[in-house]
């Protein structure tokens, strides 16, 4: 059988989550996330978060959380600023335009929103009321193609966003990888200061399902949970993501399994790079993005599933590959044995 490293999900989630459900199978709680794993997790994200006050919700994953958020947090005219390769754009079957919401694409080669990409989008939105008004941007870190957001860009982006009446909403479904990158700046503490918005990621990080919703604007708060439930997202069994979310916060271990898959991917960069191979991106995180020759893409493509994610020209291509917090010593030194061997 082929090691995929196609994505950050294969597995099912961590032995103390499965061992956690287990143990707390027969026990009888309150359903809609009132369970007492529920509300502990909840209090555990807030300490994490330094913010007492933020509200918390867990859903079933990352679409999910999207749809809801953005849906919740705008009006009918309102619409979304976000990179061309934002998850919203590319990988959600137009889940968000399906709530009426428009979304504005800007292309970036990293992934990345600035202030002065965003200025542009702005200026041509002023024919009030004949277009639709720009409310919300949309971000991710780590983003879609591994890169990630310093602090001095977040903090720029969330001043921004402040003095243009716009929402700061970060997707965070590899939130761990994100900030626990060895060239990171960012704590989540910060993100909560600066975002009005964010998630939580733990479907991509050792979790079986589930993503916890993190609402720090207080104007945002009021009615956000009818719309979960109006969305289908409230489980009645809500014990099933706070039993996963306890896990993961306890001793950083969402944290833990991060970096893990970080380091596991660093390690066959940093064989790749030795031997003179060029990156679509400079990534830190868990995803990374060689241009390789064809052929030998393709004998590695007989041992190891990934994703050709780009065709540089006839003889090159870019091709993506993403470790996850379970990914062993084995199949990383493999790879990198075929790459030593071929190059």
């Amino acid at each position: 059988m082929k090691f995929s490293f196609k994505n950050d999900y294969s597995e099912g989630c961590h032995p103390n989550i499965l061992q956690a459900l287990l143990e707390s199978n027969l026990n009888q709680q309150a359903g809609y996330g009132e369970d007492e794993y529920s509300l502990k997790a909840k209090e555990l994200i807030k300490e994490k978060i330094k913010n007492p006050y933020s509200e918390i919700y867990f859903v079933s994953g990352g679409t999910q959380a999207n749809l809801i958020v953005i849906s919740s947090v705008l009006r009918p005219y309102q619409c979304v600023i976000s990179a061309g390769t934002g998850h919203v754009l590319n990988n959600e079957t137009g889940a968000i335009e399906a709530t009426g919401h428009k979304i504005l694409s800007i292309e970036k080669e990293d992934g990345k929103l600035t202030p002065s990409d965003i200025i542009p989008v702005l200026e041509n939105h002023r024919n009030i009321p004949h277009q639709v008004m720009p409310k919300l941007v949309y971000i991710s870190n780590s983003t879609e193609l591994g890169t990630i957001y310093t602090l001095k860009e977040l903090e720029e982006l969330s001043f921004f966003c402040k003095e243009n009446n716009l929402y700061l909403f970060m997707d965070g479904a590899r939130m761990g990888h994100g900030l626990t990158s060895e060239t990171s700046d960012l704590t989540l503490a910060k993100v909560t200061e600066l975002t009005d918005i964010f998630y939580l990621g733990g479907t991509k990080n050792g979790a079986l399902i589930g993503e916890a919703i993190v609402v720090n604007n207080q104007g945002l708060k009021q009615d956000f949970a009818f719309n979960i439930k109006q969305k289908g997202a409230l489980l009645a069994k809500g014990r099933l993501l706070g039993i996963q979310f306890l896990e993961l916060m306890k001793n950083d271990l969402y944290f833990d399994l991060a970096k893990h898959a970080n380091q596991q991917a660093m390690k066959i960069k940093k064989a790749m790079k030795e031997r003179g191979v060029q990156f679509l991106s400079d990534t830190y995180t868990n995803q990374i993005f060689p241009v390789l020759n064809n052929n030998l893409i393709e004998k590695l493509s007989e041992k190891f599933e990934f994703y050709v994610w780009k065709k540089i020209d006839e003889n090159f291509s870019a091709i993506r590959l993403i470790t996850s917090w379970n990914t062993g010593d084995q199949p990383v030194n493999d790879f990198i044995e075929i790459i030593q061997k071929e190059l």
